[in-house]
């Protein structure tokens, strides 16, 4: 479910292509939240230093970025929160939330609005894609600090593939493993007329195909380089070979923070310029056993 919320956020940006030269030309304006305290739409700097803490919005269940292992928050994208927390001279705290249908909803139940039932907003939402397109879509929202970047790979079972790895065209006749409603999934199933999609087998998450990977169910997975390679076993790799026709193989990750607090905003971005200057963001990738891939900022 989250990637199928990227998956349609990023079917935009490749609309959005199309106005290169002015990427807001289609947007329309939304509604923006009037008459609403703190306790909805989150809170100023000075506020989050003098109680000494701030709250992000991770994904719950989605390794290697953000899960909770015997109690404790773990993954990259929490690592990452720490350290922008660490620069703000506050302590980091977690908020795991379930993916929408769309990236415009986890937006706004998680930074500018709240949900419908429960919960609550948080100062940052981790790992939220960016684009300048999208930006004028989402008023409500800055989105700032780009820590890093994502692109689709194929992992495969090394015994099946000693020699070539395999490409798109191999699933005519090889068995591959995505995730539900992925930007794999969707790819693939447009692929030459859809012509592979008898071999494409669905899973949960990502973490299941590489499962069923690593267990010899199918010959391969596609999906995001790093869940990808957090699922790796002996018997498999990983590479990123060309992809025919797909526009948006690769994509920049950042942070949400509410558009009322912009100085919020200059500091969460200050904080992660630090930390990618100084190498902490790529070891948090390596510690974690990841590529790790520069934004484009």
């Amino acid at each position: 479910m989250i990637l199928r919320s990227f998956f349609l956020i990023l079917a935009l940006f490749t609309a959005g292509q199309a106005h290169a030269d002015d990427p807001c030309a289609d947007y329309t304006p939304q509604q923006r939240p009037q008459n609403v305290g703190r306790d909805i739409v989150g809170q100023e700097l000075d506020q989050i230093q003098d109680q000494g803490h701030m709250l992000f919005a991770v994904y719950e269940d989605f390794p290697p970025y953000s899960w909770e292992e015997g109690g404790q928050p773990r993954g990259v994208d929490v690592e990452i929160a720490r350290l922008i927390a660490e620069d703000l001279g506050v302590k980091a705290r977690f908020n795991f939330v379930d993916a929408g249908e769309t990236l415009e909803a986890d937006l706004r139940n998680n930074i500018w609005k709240g949900p419908l039932i429960s919960g609550r907003v948080s100062n940052v939402m981790m790992r939220v894609p960016y684009d300048s397109s999208f930006k004028c879509r989402v008023e409500q929202v800055v989105f700032t600090g780009q820590y890093a970047a994502e692109s689709i790979a194929i992992a495969y079972d090394k015994a099946s593939y000693p020699d070539e790895k395999p490409v798109p065209a191999y699933f005519r006749y090889d068995t591959v493993g995505v995730e539900n409603d992925s930007i794999a999934d969707f790819y693939l199933a447009s692929f030459a007329g859809g012509q592979l999609a008898g071999n494409v087998h669905h899973f949960p998450t990502m973490a299941d195909a590489m499962k069923a990977l690593n267990a010899g169910e199918v010959m391969a997975a596609m999906g995001p380089l790093g869940q990808l390679e957090h699922g790796l076993s002996d018997t498999s790799a990983v590479h990123q070979p060309p992809l025919a026709g797909f526009a948006v193989s690769k994509w920049t990750l950042g942070v949400a923070v509410n558009f009322r607090y912009r100085p919020l905003s200059y500091a969460v971005d200050d904080a992660v310029n630090y930390a990618l200057q100084d190498g902490r963001i790529a070891a948090i990738y390596a510690n974690y056993g990841l590529s790790f891939q520069e934004p484009e900022r």
